[in-house]
């Protein structure tokens, strides 16, 4: 590539680093909340927290890459076509097409991107990230290692430590099971000790006593020990894995299910894992049209700066149309499967209408117009 393309190039891929950073931000910030509520309340590190944080991002680039692309290279283009330097390069013999080429290129590199990220690493990120919230909720004696406070770490179980002294030591615990609300249970202990086990985690406590009532209350009945080894993984969730979810999937097993026979609106779920199928295959063309458009909206026109203003906002609106209707296709493809032949139709023909509209197709036919009719 000449010298100039080169700096072209440069020009538009910090743009969209920047804009896919800044985009990314926003959004992993405002998503990871979701995810404080069950770490702080499972009793999980900070590095867990941000492990699932990262783990969560690649669902999240896959809308946000096209966007950023978008984004940056409207932005480069239009800084190089605010400082004259598109007019210095047409000057010195740079044509449109070979500015097409760097712009090709940043979209052909985000393309890839974007296809490694949707085929492979979404689904990857995403059955690790389920497998890691299965192991927190199932991990219910990290839960209850906070001192001075009411803990409840599953339905129908509170636990009480007064003090966890640094060698694992746990002193003052009460332990509430209201499951059976006819009879719940109250264990008090002087001390005691948590183990993990072969058979999943124990509260061994120590020097305590076992309440139970019954007859709503009336009948109390207390039972001294010196040890005793209260189950914990009774409360804590199941750890099977049930159906993958639709972003957990890779590329076969949305094409290929494998539902069970006997599950409800099996072929209703078969449809939409088949339409996100086709949808990955055709998500990541967005960013060459997106390129496109944006190198139409800077290059094509008059240079007055009204009507240059109002290029870069139709530019802007078109390209959000268009990922819209994209977005709309995919859930009615989701419903008729005779409507996936449109989730890859929307951007192919806008790729080919703004390669027309960028060849100067639309000059050529209003000349057309212009000219006279050919008389006999």
């Amino acid at each position: 590539m000449p010298r100039l393309s080169h700096y072209v190039l440069r020009q538009l891929i910090g743009p969209t680093a920047f804009f896919a950073f800044v985009l990314s931000a926003v959004v992993w910030l405002s998503q990871s909340l979701r995810l404080l509520d069950l770490v702080i309340n499972r009793g999980q590190s900070a590095p867990t927290f941000f492990y699932l944080t990262l783990l969560m991002l690649p669902d999240l680039l896959v809308i946000i890459l096209p966007i950023a692309f978008f984004a940056g290279t409207m932005f480069g283009l239009n800084k190089l076509n605010s400082d004259s330097e598109l007019v210095a390069m047409t000057a010195a013999g740079y044509s449109s097409f070979q500015l097409a080429v760097p712009v090709l290129m940043v979209g052909l590199m985000v393309t890839a991107l974007t296809y490694f990220n949707t085929l492979w690493l979404m689904p990857f990120t995403q059955q690790a990230m389920e497998q890691q919230e299965i192991n927190i909720r199932a991990d219910i004696g990290a839960a209850i290692l906070t001192e001075g406070t009411f803990n409840t770490p599953a339905p129908g179980l509170t636990v009480f430590i007064r003090d966890l002294s640094s060698d694992g030591q746990i002193h003052g615990i009460l332990v509430h099971d209201n499951r059976d609300t006819a009879h719940p249970i109250t264990y008090i202990a002087q001390s005691g000790l948590l183990a993990q086990t072969p058979m999943g985690a124990r509260l061994i406590m120590r020097h305590g006593t076992i309440e139970q009532s019954s007859q709503r209350g009336a009948k109390l009945s207390v039972l001294k020990f010196r040890s005793y080894v209260f189950d914990l993984d009774q409360f804590a969730n199941a750890r099977s894995q049930g159906i993958l979810q639709i972003h957990e999937r890779y590329l076969n097993q949305l094409f290929w299910p494998h539902l069970p026979a006997s599950l409800p609106d099996r072929q209703k779920l078969e449809n939409i894992f088949v339409a996100e199928g086709h949808n990955r295959l055709a998500e990541p063309l967005y960013s060459l049209v997106f390129a496109l458009i944006a190198l139409a909206a800077v290059t094509q026109g008059r240079r007055a700066r009204g009507a240059y203003a109002l290029r870069l906002f139709l530019a802007s609106t078109i390209a959000g149309g268009i990922r819209i209707l994209g977005y709309g296709i995919q859930g009615l493809a989701a419903r008729d499967p005779m409507m996936i032949i449109l989730i890859y139709l929307v951007p192919l023909a806008s790729l080919a209408a703004a390669a027309l509209y960028l060849s100067g197709w639309h000059h050529s036919w209003r000349i057309r117009r212009a000219l006279p009719e050919p008389t006999a």
